[in-house]
């Protein structure tokens, strides 16, 4: 074990973020890495807990505190403060077969139950992360390792996001035969088209995708499942067919005027950057621009947050943030300890970035639009905005947001984003398949499983919970595998 101390005589210290100014000149990501030396201490940070809430992964109160996929933090911590970082490696990749996409665009559950930030500041574990597998790839441990025997069995994965990809990692890894189906013109799913550059390069993406080749797994791009390929062709050709597809469906904003020209989802707004970026530089003018345009985004999650630093990017004349609800507060309220997840007010890279080029936060609280307005040619030319207030229902507690009469505001706008989350998977997909749904629109699977109705068929991912994040669906995906795995050999040693 290393220096036990550490977290006494060490402060936390990460990677250090670029400049607004020079950030906004690019879609790269804009964090330096910690030197090996730097590193070390903050793997001495780690306080080795007899009970390490980083790596559980429990729901408490409705939310995931700790890691979903359970890595073993406190050993990969100690062997980094160590300089081991070739058997750091092996114990982080027993749990996650994709370090170098959760050291970038995880929230960091497990930073917000460690030990050590319940009075002072967590350990960096992400960043310790991102070096182990950033290291491996130049070491060479990193490397394709195919599978020494073949089972003979067959599965079909059907999305190449975070789930469809974990699924088929450990379907491979154990011997099975596996072809993954992507709608789109390049693998990576959620993860290709649904996060900017900023947060994950695609090049990141591809690297490990040609190690998946390498050992094995088959990729096959521009092909939907239930439109192009029928469901019966799958279920004839593989003896497992896993729809991984993802929860695709986006909520709409109905009020007046939505049918003016110039409102999209921000999950269109973000893949067509993306895809004009990574086929032309942004050159060819066929992605949806905000250069010199006033532009609303509604909703104030992650999604916002990223249409907010790609508008930044592009060049937008102003960006306005809506968000519903009131602001969190700045510090954890009584009703939420640790080691809960942290309902605080977080300012992300994009709010930043705007509020230092525009002058002011872009985040607008308890608004939302009542009205789009358009011109003569049915261009969106602005938006009536109205306050709105929260009640609390006297029968159930829950609060509910209510227009308040007279607080209309009509403002500018060129550009509306709509990032309001979404309302489940494509129905094209559950109807080809003949899959049950449930209430929320998603793969319906009996508790603890992820078999659907349909025999040989399995769902994972976001198709099964709903929207969630990049490591849940990697744990989903996990979990399907094993399923699956046991389903076509008897036992599995997933």
């Amino acid at each position: 074990m290393g220096n036990p101390n550490g977290f006494m005589e060490y402060a936390r210290k990460d990677a250090a973020a670029f400049s607004v100014s020079e950030r906004i000149k690019n879609f790269n990501e804009f964090h330096t890495p910690l030197s090996e030396k730097e590193q070390k201490k903050q793997g001495e940070r780690c306080m080795h807990c007899g009970v390490p809430f980083c790596q559980s992964g429990t729901v408490i109160n409705g939310m995931v505190s700790g890691c979903p996929l359970n890595n073993l933090i406190p050993e990969w911590n100690n062997l980094v403060s160590l300089g081991a970082w070739k058997q750091a490696y092996e114990r982080l990749k027993i749990t996650n077969p994709f370090p170098e996409f959760t050291s970038r665009v995880c929230p960091a559950l497990c930073e917000k139950a460690c030990t050590c930030g319940a009075n002072g500041e967590a350990v960096t574990v992400r960043a310790n992360e991102y070096s182990i597998i950033e290291n491996a790839y130049v070491e060479g441990f990193a490397a394709a390792q195919p599978p020494k025997v073949r089972t003979g069995k067959s599965v079909a994965v059907v999305g190449s996001g975070p789930s469809g990809l974990a699924a088929a990692e450990m379907l491979n890894r154990r011997g099975h035969s596996v072809t993954v189906y992507e709608r789109s013109d390049r693998v990576g799913g959620l993860l290709m088209y649904g996060i900017p550059n900023m947060k994950l390069e695609k090049q990141i993406i591809d690297r490990k995708v040609d190690i998946m080749k390498a050992e094995g797994v088959e990729f096959v791009t521009n092909a939907n499942v239930g439109q192009d390929i029928t469901a019966e062709e799958l279920l004839k050709k593989y003896d497992r067919v896993i729809l991984a597809c993802g929860a695709s469906q986006p909520r709409d904003i109905n009020a007046p005027g939505r049918e003016a020209e110039g409102i999209y989802f921000a999950v269109d707004f973000l893949k067509s950057t993306t895809k004009a970026l990574l086929d032309n530089g942004l050159e060819d003018g066929t992605y949806i621009s905000a250069k010199d345009k006033n532009v609303i985004v509604i909703g104030g999650g992650d999604t916002g947050n990223d249409c907010v630093g790609t508008c930044v990017r592009h060049g937008a004349k102003s960006v306005l943030q809506l968000e519903m609800m009131p602001p969190l507060p700045e510090t954890r309220a009584e009703n939420n300890p640790w080691p809960e997840w942290p309902r605080i007010l977080k300012t992300d890279y994009g709010q930043e970035e705007a509020a230092e080029v525009y002058g002011q936060d872009p985040r607008v609280y308890q608004t939302t639009v009542k009205e789009f307005l358009k011109d003569e040619n049915g261009k969106l030319r602005g938006a009536v905005l109205v306050k709105l207030s929260a009640e609390k229902d006297k029968k159930t507690g829950r609060l509910s947001m209510k227009p308040i009469e007279g607080s209309e505001q009509e403002v500018p706008s060129e550009l509306v984003l709509i990032a309001a989350g979404f309302l489940g998977c494509q129905s094209y997909v559950t109807e080809a398949f003949g899959i049950d749904t449930t209430p929320r629109n998603n793969a319906a699977t009996p508790a603890g499983s992820h078999k659907t109705n349909v025999e040989n068929v399995y769902a994972a991912g976001d198709f099964h919970i709903g929207q969630s994040l990049v490591v849940r669906a990697i744990r989903e995906g996990i979990d399907c595998a094993r399923e699956v795995d046991e389903s076509l050999m008897g036992y599995t040693n997933l």
